[in-house]
């Protein structure tokens, strides 16, 4: 059984016009315990929407789930009640968010941020308990000197420390299921490195499931035993990671991996540019939402919404023409 499924999950947000248009159309996945579901996609497909949605982190009155069933551990979270949700949130399920500096507050210590996390959920334990588990955690991430770096503010760390710090307050009340919404962006690529081999390390130590949310196809490929290809808030392409990668069928997931440079591609060899844009969201088009940037497009992509179809690798597609064009 999953530990989390998302079942046709839509999330609708008010444009300016007052009219409801909808970001996320009827996505589908699941997670099992202890693995890990890279969900994949250029800025503004609708991945870190669809991340919030399933804890209600959405920026309400603008943006609300309006369908779709969430099921996390048997429980179906999409109807439960917000005190419920605050029992599961950092607990069950907890969230490392794509900026730490914004994320992290700025007039608190290390210290006082992770104990807080422990407060709410073990109020309890005694505040001697709750420094140890602090202190505990700080070295358990990596930090050197954590004894200091307890009393620090997060603008006295670097990136990738905050980022660290970040880890730690999530991995407090040590969650079944951890969301890791883009946590590499702002750091470099030695860093990134760093703290991918720290995530992973933690959740082969702790058993725990991962949403890997990022635009970084080499990034999750490291990472991922699913993945999920999403584009205009939809799920183009979801399987195992190896097929995939190694047998793509929709063309936008073709695309972004020719668009990978190759170890053994000749230098200066050019990448691949998938040309065109995104369709606005108050312009989405009747049929297939990749129609206009797609170079096998035909006549019944511009009219008919692709249904899901599954190949013989179990591997899910929204395409027309898959079967025509599969690598």
């Amino acid at each position: 059984m999953s530990l989390l499924s998302v079942q046709e999950l839509s999330v609708s947000i008010l444009s300016d016009d007052g009219a409801a248009r909808e970001l996320v159309s009827k996505v589908s996945f699941d997670i099992e315990a202890g693995k890990t579901l890279g969900l994949v996609g250029e800025s503004g497909c609708g991945k870190s929407l669809t991340a919030m949605s399933i804890l209600d982190l959405l920026p309400k009155p603008q943006a609300r789930r309006s369908h779709g069933k969430l099921i996390f551990n048997g429980e179906t979270i999409s109807t439960a009640a917000p005190s419920r949700l605050r029992q599961i949130r950092g607990k069950n399920i907890a969230v490392i968010f794509q900026d730490p500096m914004t994320a992290l507050n700025p007039v608190q210590t290390v210290a006082q941020q992770i104990i807080e996390v422990l407060n709410i959920h073990f109020p309890k334990l005694s505040r001697r308990k709750h420094r140890e588990r602090a202190l505990e955690l700080l070295h358990e991430v990596g930090i050197p000197a954590p004894e200091e770096r307890l009393a620090v503010y997060p603008h006295q760390l670097s990136g990738g420390m905050r980022q660290r710090v970040m880890i730690a307050m999530a991995l407090a009340c040590e969650p079944d299921l951890l969301i890791a919404d883009e946590p590499t962006t702002a750091l470099d690529v030695t860093i990134q490195a760093q703290i991918v081999r720290l995530l992973k390390r933690l959740q082969e130590k702790n058993g725990m499931a991962m949403l890997f949310i990022t635009h970084d196809l080499a990034l999750v490929s490291q990472l991922s035993d699913h993945i999920a290809v999403m584009y205009a808030g939809k799920i183009a392409e979801y399987g195992p990671a190896k097929d995939v990668f190694s047998k793509p069928c929709h063309p936008y997931t073709q695309s972004l991996i020719a668009a990978l440079p190759g170890i053994n591609s000749p230098a200066k060899s050019p990448l691949l540019a998938l040309e065109g844009q995104v369709p606005a969201i108050e312009n989405m088009p009747p049929g297939c939402r990749f129609a206009n940037r797609c170079r096998h497009v035909a006549n019944i992509c511009h009219t008919e919404i692709p249904q899901q179809d599954v190949n013989t690798n179990a591997t899910m597609v929204a395409c027309h023409r898959w079967k025509e064009i599969k690598q």
